[in-house]
């Protein structure tokens, strides 16, 4: 087979480029605005960071990465925050930037021509015009075009995350893998993070892993969670420890907030704000606190070995959960890794 080499746009902390490595495809660079990913994404995977934004990126930048006749690959995911459920109820004609991004994306295809894409964002994204304008670009490109909507743990994650999964290809047709799990046999909390790592208190950190840390809750909060079982929520309490705002009609509906894992069940949809009891159902199974940064790390299948912190620097919690919430989880980057090797067999004959 002909080399592949991969470029990795809005690569963040590494790890759908992390995906890609662990499967044996070379990832030559990865490209984000946020410079502060540099360490871990470099540390973990080989790759030379860019810290620029994509608009201020020109195909030449990109096009130096790719060998002569090696198969290019131009893989990302736009930051999902304007086409996500909380975005849902804003305007959207809004002069919102981060809109642009997956405009930026399309140019680069229009100039790459890549020979395959993959772009991974939330489904909402499927009702916009900018999509629909990123499907003509690759039509253009001559590309086939496979859709498709992935929940997590049918392919090993344990969070039940949805996911828009677009795989194009000027070679062939092109497909995502088989389903790997089933109802039955779904990762779970337990799986990810209930073996070996140390049991913290609130606000505590590990002597033993840097990333194992949890934020300070409040001590209304630590009461809260000791009265929040297994998988409940807020509705759960006391009348006395329930927020004002959800004692009204507008707030009874945000049951996803100050909510408790289960051991037997995926997590919830990791994000930037997976560290705090009060952002979504982020709670601990049993101990009384939120996850640390490095169960948080795992459920987003990064490996323990996953390097995230420089030597001899602080650990910002609030930095780091942000790396790891906006990652796209490793083992999805596998599974793209894994369509894409497997199309390029078929197509190479």
């Amino acid at each position: 087979m002909e080399k592949i080499v991969a470029v990795d746009l809005f690569c963040g902390a590494g790890g759908l480029t992390h995906g890609l490595v662990t499967e044996g495809i070379k990832v030559a660079a990865g490209i984000d605005s946020d410079s502060s990913c540099k360490y871990a994404y470099e540390k973990n995977n080989n790759a030379v960071f860019i810290g620029k934004t994509i608009e201020e990126l020109s195909s030449s930048d990109i096009s130096k990465f790719y060998p002569k006749g090696a198969i290019k690959v131009l893989v990302g995911c736009a930051p999902c925050q304007p086409f996500s459920a909380y975005a849902k109820g804003k305007n959207k004609n809004s002069p919102d930037k981060k809109w642009k991004l997956l405009e930026q994306f399309t140019r680069l295809i229009l100039e790459l021509n890549p020979d395959v894409v993959s772009m991974e964002n939330v489904p909402r994204l499927k009702k916009n015009k900018v999509y629909r304008d990123f499907l003509d670009a690759l039509k253009k490109c001559g590309h086939e075009i496979s859709e498709n909507i992935v929940y997590c743990p049918d392919y090993g994650i344990p969070q039940s995350r949805t996911r828009l999964v677009v795989l194009a290809s000027k070679l062939n047709k092109i497909r995502i893998v088989d389903k790997t799990h089933k109802n039955l046999n779904y990762v779970t909390v337990k799986d990810a993070i209930g073996g070996g790592l140390e049991p913290l208190s609130n606000g505590e950190a590990s002597r033993f892993d840097p990333l194992h840390r949890t934020s300070r809750m409040s001590e209304l909060n630590e009461l809260r969670i000791t009265n929040t079982p297994p998988g409940g929520s807020w509705k759960d309490w006391d009348e006395s420890m329930i927020s004002a705002c959800h004692k009204k009609e507008s707030g009874k509906s945000y049951y996803n907030v100050y909510g408790r894992m289960r051991w037997d069940a995926p997590a919830p949809t990791i994000t930037t704000q997976c560290c705090g009891f009060g952002n979504g159902r982020f709670g601990h199974p049993e101990q009384n606190r939120a996850i640390s940064l490095r169960e948080a790390a795992l459920i987003q299948t990064f490996p323990d070995y996953y390097d995230f912190i420089e030597p001899d620097k602080p650990v910002f919690i609030k930095k780091l959960a942000t790396h790891i919430g906006n990652a796209v989880p490793v083992e999805l980057g596998r599974v793209i890794a894994r369509s894409i090797k497997k199309h390029l067999e078929v197509s190479n004959g």
